[in-house]
């Protein structure tokens, strides 16, 4: 085995196992530190506020993947051993399928306990949609799109760009999400300030987001769900979504599970309402919510083996 392999599963193994510890200091909250403590200087001191964010954009992705670069050639230099742990480490804090499992479990939890002002609150920590008045039926909607659309940008993308350039890569990814969710919003204050960090979150997102549609309708017939299904709903409402990536991996789940996702929202008060993905065949519920987390799993689990053996056709070659 190669280090390239050995650091990935090692880092997939310990998400798998251990997840996201909370006693455990999370690189994306230095990440999100040094983006606060950039943004007032380069508001203040650079005149155009694009100049600003794309000087923004590049100065977080070249700290962070420098410093995950620096932190590995040092642990080298001591032993070859210690690079390839590092490496895994760094790899490790980047995946985030066992804290997507374990985040949305809390809402399903609190749903089938019949507790549902638990349920609004523990859904209010990982959507960003008004939680207070939602029906049941809507919570396991939020549970459900965000395990389908994290599956993506939590699971498949940092590890694709894990294989294809380690840990630094993958690393670099994290910071342009962090940098997207920070700033990358459509209003007055950043619509100029984080158009780059947008537009690049879009241009990293745009091959993992398909590539996780595709893997989910492979990895659906294994979850017991349906792959055409997946396959004739992604093709179909994968665009019914503001981000022009993350409709991919919700319509292929809804399709998958043959539920209806998508429709009205509310954000601070105002209601926006959103195109549908998916047809209700099928009601949302917890049913609904442990086969998007099957669909995860399923499309994790087959990019890696895909990714195995396309390594062991090249040693054989």
């Amino acid at each position: 085995m190669n280090e390239g392999a050995a650091v990935v599963l090692a880092a997939v193994l310990l998400d798998l196992l251990l997840g996201d510890p909370r006693w455990l200091p999370h690189p994306v909250v230095l990440i999100g530190r040094l983006i606060g403590a950039l943004e007032p200087p380069l508001r203040r001191h650079v005149r155009s506020e694009r100049a600003g964010g794309v000087l923004l954009l590049i100065i977080t992705v070249g700290v962070t993947s420098g410093a995950a670069w620096g932190l590995i050639a040092g642990a080298r230099l001591l032993h070859p051993v210690a690079g390839t742990v590092v490496s895994a480490l760094i790899g490790w804090t980047t995946l985030a399928a066992r804290s997507l499992h374990a985040e949305s479990k809390l809402v399903a939890d609190a749903l089938v306990g019949g507790d549902l002002p638990e349920a609004r609150r523990y859904l209010s920590y990982i959507v960003g949609r008004d939680t207070e008045a939602l029906p049941e039926p809507e919570i396991w909607r939020g549970a459900v799109e965000t395990v389908a659309e994290n599956t993506s940008d939590g699971v498949i993308a940092p590890l694709l760009f894990l294989m294809i350039g380690g840990a630094p890569l993958a690393m670099a990814y994290k910071a342009v999400n962090t940098l997207d969710s920070m700033v990358g919003y459509k209003n007055e204050s950043y619509l100029r300030f984080g158009w780059a960090s947008a537009r690049f979150d879009d241009l990293a997102n745009l091959v993992p987001a398909r590539l996780t549609g595709l893997l989910m309708t492979l990895a659906a017939p294994l979850a017991g769900l349906s792959g055409p299904s997946a396959f004739r709903v992604m093709v179909r409402d994968g665009r019914n979504h503001s981000s022009p990536n993350s409709g991919i991996p919700e319509a292929a789940a809804a399709g998958a599970l043959g539920v209806r996702l998508g429709g009205a929202n509310v954000y601070f008060g105002k209601l926006v309402e959103k195109p549908t993905i998916g047809d209700p065949l099928r009601p949302l519920d917890a049913a609904s919510w442990r086969g998007a987390v099957r669909l995860m799993y399923g499309a994790e689990g087959l990019l890696i083996a895909i990714w195995l053996v396309t390594l062991t056709v090249q040693v054989f070659r």
